[in-house]
C-alpha cells in the first residue's frame, strides 16, 4: 500500500511488525503483517476486518490506536500507532516493580480496557508483550486481535512443550482464563483474569500459575490458586 518498510520491529506468533512511513500523511507508523493461517481462511478475513472496524472507533490514551487495515497480494496487514517506549515483558525481566510503578501503570490497563470493555471489545490476549510502557503512559496494544486465534490457541496450548521454548502460545497461557482454555465463550471477565495475573507478576516478579509445561501450565490455571502475593513480597 501507501506504507514505506523502514525497518523491522518484531516477530511473533500474530505476525511480524515493521516501523514504515506513511507517504501519503509523511508520518512514522508500525505496520503489523498477519501471518497467512490467519489470512488464507476468507471467513477469518471478513470477521479481522469486522473487529478492526470496531477496534478503530476507539480513542482512548491508553490504547493503541489502529489507523488502517489492507492487503498485499496475499499479505493482510494492519496499521497501528507507533510507541516508543518498553514493552511491559522486556521490563518485568529485570524483575518486579516498585509499588507506586505498579498502581499507575495497572490504573491505566485498567481505565483502557474499561473504555473498551464499554464498546463490547474483549482483547482476549492481555500478558506484558502487550503492553507497551510510554512517556505518556501505559499503552495497550492488539485490542481483538487475539480473536482470531480463539479457534485454535486451545490446540496448540496443549501440547507439552517446555516454557523455554519459543512460541506464541507460551506466554499467551500463563494469562488465559479456565474459559478460554476449555473454548468456552468469553467476554470482558477474561481480560480480568489476565488483567490480575498480570498485576501478580508485576507486584513479584514471578508469574501466577508456572509448571514445565503448557499442559502443566494449563492444569494449574483450572485447578489451583497461586500463592498469595503476601507469601513473595
Amino acid at each position: 500500500g501507501p506504507y514505506e518498510i523502514v525497518a523491522p520491529l518484531g516477530a511473533g506468533g500474530m505476525g511480524e511488525v515493521y516501523r514504515a512511513k506513511d507517504t501519503r500523511l509523511g508520518r512514522d507508523v508500525a505496520v503489523k503483517i498477519l501471518p497467512a493461517h490467519l489470512s488464507d481462511n476468507p471467513d477469518v478475513r471478513e470477521r479481522f476486518e469486522r473487529e478492526a472496524r470496531a477496534i478503530s472507533s476507539l480513542n482512548h490514551p491508553n490504547i493503541c490506536t489502529l489507523y488502517d487495515i489492507g492487503s498485499e497480494g496475499d499479505a493482510d496487514y494492519f496499521v497501528m500507532e507507533l510507541l516508543e517506549g518498553e514493552s511491559l515483558g522486556a521490563r518485568l525481566e529485570r524483575g518486579p516493580l516498585k509499588l507506586d510503578e505498579v498502581l499507575k501503570i495497572s490504573a491505566q490497563i485498567a481505565d483502557g480496557l474499561s473504555a473498551a470493555h464499554k464498546q463490547g471489545l474483549v482483547h482476549r490476549d492481555l500478558k506484558p508483550g502487550n503492553v507497551m510502557l510510554t512517556k505518556s503512559g501505559a499503552k495497550v496494544l492488539d485490542f481483538g486481535v487475539a480473536k482470531l486465534r480463539d479457534e485454535t490457541a486451545v490446540e496448540m496450548a496443549t501440547r507439552t512443550t517446555p516454557l523455554t521454548s519459543h512460541g506464541a502460545v507460551v506466554g499467551t497461557v500463563q494469562y488465559m482464563s479456565p474459559e478460554q482454555l476449555e473454548g468456552r465463550p468469553v467476554d470482558h471477565r477474561a481480560d480480568l483474569f489476565a488483567f490480575g495475573a498480570l498485576l501478580y507478576e508485576m507486584l513479584t516478579g514471578q508469574r501466577a500459575f508456572s509448571g514445565q509445561s503448557q499442559a502443566s501450565v494449563i492444569a494449574a490455571i483450572l485447578t489451583a490458586d497461586p500463592r498469595p502475593v503476601s507469601h513473595l513480597i
